[in-house]
């Protein structure tokens, strides 16, 4: 690597490193405000909820580095030809290659980078999200009740403390327990206690009753057609306790979404998970899309080189070539979702999703070699000046 390609390279890097890092803690910062609940409600620290939210960040930057090459890439070389800079290395003999070697090198980078992301980082950080999530919603939100909030754990179990003492004893606890289908419970109590136990929180509660609405068949012997009547069954205790940590957990620990699962998992998912044939097909295009989609990197910064590059020089700038050049990452952009999304309901349609990581990049590599083949009229149009007919010349 000359002097010259090192120089290139610390603008780059240096740019990349400022935008990616830049525009992951923009979206990181949107995207953490859905669970700032965790805070405000469950008590949870300032630590939890910056460690929980922290496990999104590869997933931000696997999607983001892509577009920060693109962009980098594009406005440092276009910074280079306002200040004149490349009308200087051209003047010293560099050719199209050579200048935009330090961006290739920047690029390959970047899809290294994005294949660690996607290929290890991103399942493992997600599945530890989505357990932590879990256990915060289920189990510490059951530790954490604030009092005179009805606190939900789950989607069946609602729990409400009146006041909470300083030793952590619940007065006034009402808990309306629909778990069981066609039967709910709901428990009054003057007051209780949380228990951490191996199978998860519970709630001992003491004085109070358990409220059952029950199913009563019709007698023998009705007219067909008799509906069944409800009941309800009063029970007075001194003590009782209520699991809090079985709701929904079966099934969380029952099934993993396409995000937490590894390439081999994707492409070659376990048969005893009985997985529906829907979410097989998700999983197949997940597992392409990932070994697709950093080769967008590559694509992109190519794509750049091709936009900055070619084109005749001009002293005020080439505001439409920048422009055109964006404007063809947005497509490739929206393209990319929409093919990823016609793979997931069809696998035949696969092959688009890797059409659209390569040909960019083909198409922009014969764009930087002068685009061979090409009639000279079409290279330049500018440079194509009719010729006066009928010259008595």
């Amino acid at each position: 690597m000359t002097r010259l390609d090192r120089y290139i390279f610390r603008q780059l890097v240096a740019a990349l490193l400022a935008v990616t890092v830049g525009l992951a803690a923009l979206v990181w910062l949107t995207q953490s405000l859905r669970f700032i609940e965790l805070v405000l409600d469950r008590g949870l620290s300032l630590l939890v909820f910056v460690e929980l939210t922290g496990l999104l960040l590869p997933s931000f930057f696997a999607v983001i580095l892509p577009i920060t090459t693109f962009v980098v890439t594009l406005f440092v070389y276009v910074r280079f030809s306002t200040d004149r800079e490349l009308v200087v290395m051209r003047a010293a003999g560099l050719s199209q290659w050579q200048l935009a070697r330090p961006a290739i090198g920047l690029a390959l980078i970047s899809v290294g980078t994005c294949y660690a992301l996607n290929l290890w980082m991103v399942p493992a950080s997600q599945a530890a999200f989505r357990a932590w999530q879990f256990e915060i919603r289920n189990e510490l939100a059951a530790i954490l009740l604030q009092e005179g909030v009805f606190s939900s754990v789950g989607d069946d179990l609602t729990v409400y403390a009146r006041l909470r003492d300083r030793d952590g004893t619940l007065r006034g606890i009402l808990v309306h327990d629909a778990r069981e289908r066609g039967a709910p419970i709901t428990i009054l109590a003057e007051a209780g206690r949380i228990t951490v136990t191996p199978q998860g929180p519970r709630v001992t509660l003491e004085n109070g009753q358990r409220q059952q609405v029950e199913r009563v068949p019709p007698p023998p012997g009705s007219p067909p057609g008799t509906p069944a009547t409800t009941r309800l069954s009063v029970l007075s205790f001194s003590e009782n306790s209520v699991d809090l940590a079985r709701a929904a957990r079966g099934e969380e620990n029952r099934y993993r979404n396409a995000q937490e699962r590894t390439i081999d998992e994707l492409l070659h998912p376990d048969p005893a998970e009985h997985i529906p044939e829907r979410d097989l097909r998700r999983f197949k295009a997940e597992a392409h899309q990932r070994l697709a989609g950093p080769l967008n990197a590559l694509g992109f910064g190519l794509v750049a080189m091709a936009t900055a590059l070619t084109g005749q020089f001009r002293r005020h700038g080439g505001g439409f070539r920048l422009f055109g050049g964006i404007a063809v990452v947005i497509v490739l952009l929206a393209v990319g979702l929409m093919t990823g999304n016609l793979a997931a309901r069809q696998n035949s349609m696969i092959p688009l999703i890797w059409l659209n990581a390569l040909a960019p990049g083909l198409v922009a590599v014969w764009v930087l070699a002068g685009m061979p083949g090409l009639p000279q009229a079409l290279r330049h149009p500018r440079r194509a000046v009719a010729q006066p007919q009928g010259s008595g010349l």
